[in-house]
């Protein structure tokens, strides 16, 4: 077990660039916005253009791990992400700007697939929504140290934003290095009938393996009947988990901030509070889901984002705007302990072996497609209407209604083999 551990973390360290890279815009969009001169127009689409880099990465993750497996995948993204934090911090014009930042999404969307797949490939199933829950440790981290570097560049002059960008490039070359370490999935080499090395991998890992003569083909379709409902149960699950409005605010704290009157140095620290929140919670999330289970995180969690939500509304309407940073720390421990807790362990273990590369892909792009709509409609929405602020909030709060009945209708995976779950559908 000592080794999974090992193995699991190194693979979990996509998931500190996924988040860092995410988040870290949040420091940067209002200058970018000022240097550029966008109108609030291009000015969404510079912040989403990652997010549509992510949609691209996530579709086509599920096709580039089943052929050139998961460890080459991870080490090409690792150096996806090199070029994406020194391109942007070199960028001398918009366009430049927005490939490396589209780069970057790349490389996020890719890993958000193929990161929690290999962790949840190599588990044990009593540890796999802990194990497999290091991604998101590891994604609210990044989060959390884009944040705080965002906080300490702010005023270090014009080249602040390339300083946010750029420090993107250490983290990512400890990334490759370690991950040259680790050993291949071992069902992802079942599939390929390389079962000596499968077996070999195993023995490494401690766990019993299972081989089996009639192994399914890596080349197995995705869109069958039976495999109808994992489908659909990963659709909607990565859908409402956007419509929440977690992306929102995340990338644009800053800017919510000064939305309700706060000064401009506390619109960057208050985010580092945001950041620090997500950390906790989802460490709280992490240490209880292989005991309470995802369906009860998910349903409690979505009790209190409601009620966050309402209160951010009002307060963004004015009623209440001095308690606004309680409430999005409330939102954001309600989400993590759930909706973030949960999403990627659900997605990477819901879909038999066969399909799993496909399915965890379908689930991420899907959440992908969404993050962008969102973030890209945000300022414009806000910056459209004079209450917008309160409308998008409210718009959030009825998603999170209509994701509570949806919840109701989901399996538990919790403590049952990867083959079990894939037996049950």
């Amino acid at each position: 077990m000592k080794n999974v551990w090992k193995y699991a973390l190194i693979a979990s360290l996509g998931g500190f660039l996924f988040g860092f890279e995410t988040a870290v815009i949040s420091g940067a969009e209002q200058i970018i916005q000022k240097l550029w001169q966008l109108d609030s127009f291009w000015h969404g689409l510079t912040v989403s253009i990652s997010l549509i880099g992510t949609i691209i990465g996530a579709v086509s993750a599920g096709k580039f791990m089943n052929q050139y497996g998961r460890k080459k995948v991870l080490l090409f993204i690792a150096i996806l992400y090199l070029l994406s934090a020194v391109g942007c911090a070199l960028a001398n014009f918009w366009s430049m700007f927005l490939f490396f930042r589209f780069l970057g999404g790349v490389s996020v969307g890719i890993s958000s697939v193929v990161g929690p797949v290999f962790i949840s490939e190599i588990s044990p199933a009593k540890d796999r929504g802990k194990l497999t829950g290091l991604f998101q440790i590891m994604i609210v981290s990044g989060i959390f140290i884009a944040y705080l570097t965002n906080f300490l560049f702010a005023g270090t002059g014009e080249n602040a934003w390339r300083y946010m960008l750029g420090i993107m490039a250490i983290p990512s070359i400890v990334f490759y290095i370690l991950l040259r370490n680790i050993p291949e999935s071992p069902r992802w080499l079942l599939l390929h009938n390389r079962n000596e090395e499968a077996l070999a991998v195993f023995t490494i890992l401690g766990i019993e393996s299972h081989l089996t003569v009639d192994t399914p083909k890596a080349t197995t379709s995705l869109f069958q009947s039976k495999y109808f409902k994992p489908i659909t149960f990963a659709v909607l699950l990565a859908f409402f988990n956007q419509l929440t409005g977690i992306n929102a605010i995340l990338y644009y704290a800053p800017r919510i901030f000064d939305m309700a009157g706060f000064d401009a140095d506390l619109s960057y620290l208050q985010p580092i509070f945001i950041g620090g929140t997500n950390v906790l919670f989802t460490l709280v999330g992490m240490s209880i889901i292989d005991k309470v289970g995802r369906k009860k995180l998910l349903l409690s969690g979505a009790v209190g984002m409601f009620i966050f939500l309402m209160l951010t509304a009002f307060g963004l309407k004015g009623e209440s705007s001095s308690y606004l940073l309680f409430y999005i720390i409330g939102f954001i421990a309600s989400f993590a302990l759930s909706q973030g807790a949960v999403i990627w362990v659900f997605l990477a273990e819901i879909f038999p072996n066969e399909v799993r590369a496909q399915g965890s892909s379908l689930g991420s792009t899907t959440h992908w497609v969404f993050a962008a709509l969102i973030s890209w409609i945000f300022p414009v929405i806000v910056e459209g209407n004079q209450q917008g602020g309160f409308y998008i909030f409210l718009l959030y709060a009825v998603m999170v209604v209509l994701s509570f009945v949806f919840i109701l209708f989901l399996p538990e995976t919790k403590g049952k083999s990867l083959e079990d779950i894939g037996h049950t559908h």
